[in-house]
């Protein structure tokens, strides 16, 4: 019933985690995808030949604002001939402790690099192309918990995906007379290879857990669906949303 077909979308981030669940089911819903990946190659091609060559198409790229994103939508055009969705999902977390006065500049500005600016560059050269074809579109920009509540210790991502919430409010707005969906889907901890150094920690995991209702991490196909939806028409009544996705945990406080 979650039909994309004559879809086109781009999806960052896809080799593995939430992209690679992304990357699967949109193909399954009929959409055609090209997605990022930095540097898990061979990961990526497997991918590929899971989805069809004639569905999925992987592209190298290291997203942080300098130009990978022009030609990761030029690609997916290219490729397919338009673009229709875009879904940002990339993202880093850097996994250490750093309290403010000791967390090294160059952790600042690389986080905000890759989480934030390339959000930027991903959004403006995407719009750019869906207002061209004049059919409207579909943006959903992947952020968290922490963009919300914060997450001591680590400053600089719980800042990017607050911004990026703040993006999504503006945008849906600004871009709502083209017809461009713009939402935003927050999940809690997920079961990715990003959470898997706190996750594998008995101890953490304890912690983690006894904060969520539902006791666990979420499945990264548990995160992909709602975004899934999202971009569908059955969500043709929702702009400028922020979607929570995280097994009920409390998010103030």
């Amino acid at each position: 019933m979650l039909d994309l077909s004559g879809k086109v979308a781009v999806i960052t981030g896809g080799s593995r985690g939430i992209g690679a669940a992304c990357v699967r089911l949109f193909t399954q819903a009929g959409a055609k995808v090209v997605f990022s990946y930095q540097s898990a190659r061979e990961t990526a091609e497997k991918l590929v030949g899971e989805c069809g060559a004639e569905k999925a198409h992987a592209v190298q790229a290291t997203l942080d604002g300098r130009g990978a994103e022009r030609a990761l939508v030029q690609a997916a055009v290219q490729r397919f001939g338009r673009l229709d969705i875009l879904v940002v999902n990339h993202g880093v977390w850097p996994p250490q402790d750093q309290p403010i006065d000791a967390m090294p500049d160059e952790q600042w500005h690389s986080t905000v690099a890759t989480n934030l600016d390339s959000a930027f560059a991903l959004v403006k050269y995407s719009v750019a192309q869906m207002k061209a074809q004049g059919a409207g579109g579909h943006v959903v920009l992947v952020s968290s918990t922490a963009g919300q509540r914060g997450e001591a210790f680590h400053c600089d991502y719980a800042a990017t995906k607050g911004a990026v919430i703040s993006m999504v409010k503006g945008l849906s707005t600004e871009l709502a007379r083209h017809g461009i969906y713009v939402n935003c889907v927050a999940p809690g901890w997920v079961a990715t290879d990003m959470a898997a150094g706190a996750l594998g920690q008995p101890d953490a995991q304890d912690k983690i857990f006894r904060l969520i209702p539902l006791g666990r991490a979420a499945k990264p196909e548990e995160i992909a669906a709602p975004i899934l939806f999202l971009c569908t028409k059955h969500a043709g009544f929702i702009t400028g949303e922020i979607f929570n996705v995280n097994g009920g945990a409390v998010l103030v406080g």
